[in-house]
């Protein structure tokens, strides 16, 4: 245990004590992933201006963002789950503000580039890492643990938080000190994560890691799943625009290449024996990549719509989509709450069942749908998000098998990537085509479909336990 922090019971089914400060100190080092992905946006102009290049250009700061988090997410969870998860999430802390602090000095943008890419790469080490700490503070040693629903929601709350802030924090930051300033900020919180973590994780009985060495990983594995997932995303990303094709024999076969060189090593990188045998594992990554697919396209197809077909200028967009990213951080906690009553069953199929009716609420969308209605509606789309993503979370603590906590969360991550670059692919193939309120509406019935799916599999889970 960690002595000296303040906390109450923090579990269902006997799970521990998870200390306030160790919360506070892990959420500084998971929520800069989120917003250094979502703060960017606003910046993208100035860049533009200040380097002299093509929008299409600056755009790459926030889809290489994507790619290298998606890739890199699993590959730091595995190196937490073999090296120990303080000194990794310490580890990233220091690279994440390191590299922030030279950003100003990038003298073109292919420097500015790289350094988006270590901080992806940086940031990448904390979410896998904190849930390692968190399950090894609330002394729970194995998969079928009881999950400390509290402190999942901190950090659940730090995520979703700190991703819809974003926009609004860079815009102030720009206005005031132009766009090194969205890079700046993250040297302060980086500082002050590093104080705290190198004395609040010292507590934290954590195993420790093997030793590190190049023997101790596996570098072909690692090598396959970066080049499958790199692939992949490229093609889905392509559908928006001229499809690759030929991607698709590339992905295929990187993929059997994979399983068979997991399947032969003793200790994979990507555990595809683990992952065929805990259908409870498979389950919660498939419904993460389902669930943020749906979300996404509401996160960035809403305001498309708003502003383009709805005529309503950036602020009232804002104004408008803002009570879906409120009410699902004021449900987290109530859903947490609700988990550690009940067990996390019962709140993970009701998220799942109003994503089916917040994804149906769309078809009510109409070119004169009254402000009052938009506005239930984003409270509708809000609830099921901020449900389901602390009923994931559970749902991957009590899944994970002992020893792989940091792998397992770190997919988890890489599977919210792949929903939200779908979702970018969704909306650029249909909205590009028919971008109108019937657009909408067929972007709608493809997020009802999937919701629907998502809830199946819920029940069959349930019925199979």
């Amino acid at each position: 245990m960690i002595h000296g922090g303040r906390g109450g019971s923090d579990g269902a089914g006997g799970a521990g004590r998870v200390p306030t400060r160790l919360l506070l100190t892990l959420s500084l080092g998971t929520l800069l992933n989120p917003l250094n992905s979502s703060m960017i946006a606003v910046a993208l102009v100035s860049l533009q201006r200040d380097f002299g290049i093509g929008i299409a250009t600056t755009t790459w700061l926030a889809s290489g963002f994507y790619v290298v988090a998606a890739v890199c997410q699993p590959l730091m969870g595995r190196l937490a789950d073999q090296f120990g998860a303080r000194r990794l999430f310490i580890g990233g802390l220091v690279v994440m503000g390191t590299a922030s602090a030279l950003a100003p000095l990038a003298p073109d943008f292919g420097w500015l580039l790289v350094v988006r890419l270590v901080q992806a790469a940086a940031t990448s080490t904390a979410y896998p890492s904190a849930l390692i700490l968190v399950r090894a503070a609330a002394g729970s040693s194995g998969a079928g643990a009881g999950p400390p629903a509290r402190a999942l929601a901190v950090l659940s709350v730090a995520a979703s938080g700190s991703a819809a802030l974003g926009p609004v924090l860079g815009g102030l930051l720009i206005a005031v000190a132009g766009w090194e300033a969205v890079f700046l900020v993250n040297v302060p919180v980086t500082l002050l994560g590093i104080v705290l973590a190198t004395r609040v994780l010292r507590g934290v009985p954590v195993e420790r890691g093997r030793g590190i060495g190049l023997r101790d990983v596996d570098l072909p594995g690692i090598a396959l799943f970066s080049g499958l997932l790199v692939a992949l995303i490229f093609a889905v990303l392509s559908l928006a625009g001229e499809p690759r094709w030929w991607l698709v024999p590339v992905v295929a076969a990187l993929g059997v290449l994979l399983v068979l060189r997991e399947r032969a090593v003793a200790e994979p990188f990507l555990d595809v024996r683990g992952l065929v045998a805990n259908r409870a594992l498979r389950t919660v990554l498939v419904q993460q990549g389902g669930i943020n697919l749906i979300f996404y396209c509401i996160f960035f197809g809403m305001p498309i719509w708003l502003e383009n077909v709805r005529g309503f200028d950036p602020a009232m967009v804002g104004l408008l989509v803002l009570p879906t990213t409120v009410l699902s951080i004021i449900v987290t906690p109530i859903t947490a709450r609700a988990i550690r009553r009940h067990g996390p069953t019962g709140p993970r199929l009701l998220g799942l069942g109003l994503m089916v009716v917040a994804a149906s609420a769309l078809q009510l969308l109409g070119d004169a749908t009254p402000v009052v209605l938009l506005l239930g509606i984003a409270v509708l789309l809000g609830v099921p998000n901020g449900v389901n993503n602390i009923s994931l979370q559970t749902a991957l603590y009590s899944a994970a098998p002992a020893g792989r906590m940091g792998a397992s969360a770190g997919l988890f991550q890489t599977f919210r990537y792949i929903g939200a670059i779908a979702a970018t692919s969704v909306l650029g193939v249909v909205l590009e085509q028919n971008l109108s309120t019937e657009g909408l509406h067929d972007v709608g019935l493809l997020m009802t479909g999937v919701a629907v799916v998502l809830f199946v599999l819920g029940l069959l889970a349930v019925r199979r336990r």
